[in-house]
């Protein structure tokens, strides 16, 4: 658990942690959900597993394929309204629970729009108040993608053991390229794809959950997963040589702390007048291992906590260019003036 302090003394703060499992057909996200449950089962958290709406719907005789365009939107709009529904009421649970507590989506908002026209989903967005940083970044703390079987494991994808699957190798590869494209720009979006065998997917899958929680794994988690940053010098290319992205604006500021080994930062990240908040806290090295704690905060947390600016560091200003290749999640960093000249 997290650790607040009131009057000297350290306090547990209960953990609430959204996840969402997204891919294409046959990619691990039902074995993942299991996997992914019983870990954090073992280590004392309260889990809850949301059904996929779409699942449900389907079962229920509807056939996409047979749907006109308008029809397919509107089942797509309606499907939507009950995925929220159904998550707002987990996620209640999840707020009332007095453990730690991982919430596990199958797919997730964003989904939807990989199977209707781009201009249809804008219409939806339109059509009741939506946006995307709503949508997308604030609404889940990670997204992780299960790669299809279809791609890069060919030898395994199956539709048999799927009531509601029926895809063929070459449409199970489109869908799940357009269900990763969907969730290009969430601040925490992995990709697992199929280039070990399938229990060590799913290592590499927990984790990835595990990192972003600042959870200690031993010995229990073996991955070869690492995040590697480059710097990138020369001009930056023309946008049309880049795959399909999204940019952001993005503020940092540095808070103070009691503690030259502690550094505590804020950041504001957003487009189109919608942002998401987060506070971070990064703690000293433990176990060879240095640890980050992030938060998400309020529009109000952030203005009442930039207020403890740190007035040796510079404000940081820059344009976060997210987009997919070969699989895994790059997110080029572009700075702005003012800037630091490091």
């Amino acid at each position: 658990m997290a650790q607040n302090t009131v009057n000297g003394h350290n306090t547990a703060v209960k953990r609430v942690y959204k996840v969402v499992l997204s891919g294409g057909p046959c990619g691990g996200k039902t074995t993942g959900q299991s996997r992914l449950c019983t870990f954090f089962e073992n280590m004392g958290w309260k889990v809850y597993r949301v059904p996929e709406t779409a699942t449900v719907l389907l079962s229920g005789g509807i056939k996409f394929g047979d749907l006109s365009e308008d029809d397919a939107v509107r089942f797509q709009e309606n499907l939507l309204k009950s995925m929220m529904q159904i998550e707002n009421t987990f996620f209640s649970l999840a707020e009332t629970c007095h453990k730690n507590c991982l919430v596990i989506c199958d797919r997730g908002t964003m989904d939807a729009s990989a199977f209707i026209p781009e201009q249809r989903w804008e219409e939806i967005m339109r059509g009741n108040g939506w946006n995307p940083v709503d949508l997308r970044d604030t609404r889940y703390n990670q997204i992780i993608h299960m790669v299809s079987a279809a791609n890069g494991a060919e030898a395994f994808y199956s539709t048999e053991d799927h009531a509601t699957r029926s895809e063929t190798l070459s449409l199970a590869r489109h869908l799940d390229d357009r269900a990763a494209e969907a969730w290009v720009g969430h601040p925490y979006f992995d990709v697992i794809d199929n280039s070990t065998e399938f229990d060590s997917k799913m290592r590499r899958m927990i984790s990835t959950v595990c990192q972003k929680l600042g959870i200690d794994t031993g010995d229990r988690l073996s991955s070869n997963a690492r995040k590697l940053k480059f710097l990138v010098k020369g001009p930056l290319p023309h946008h049309s040589l880049f795959p399909t992205f999204q940019d952001f604006n993005v503020e940092h500021i540095y808070l103070r702390t009691n503690s030259r080994k502690m550094q505590a930062r804020l950041r504001k990240r957003g487009k189109n007048g919608h942002h998401s908040y987060t506070h971070t806290i990064r703690k000293p090295e433990q176990l060879g291992q240095i640890v980050e704690v992030k938060t998400p905060i309020s529009n109000r947390d952030w203005t009442n906590m930039a207020a403890q600016l740190d007035e040796h560091h510079l404000k940081i200003y820059k344009t976060r260019r997210c987009f997919l290749h070969n699989n895994q999640y790059f997110q080029l960093d572009i700075y702005q003036e003012p800037c630091h000249k490091r």
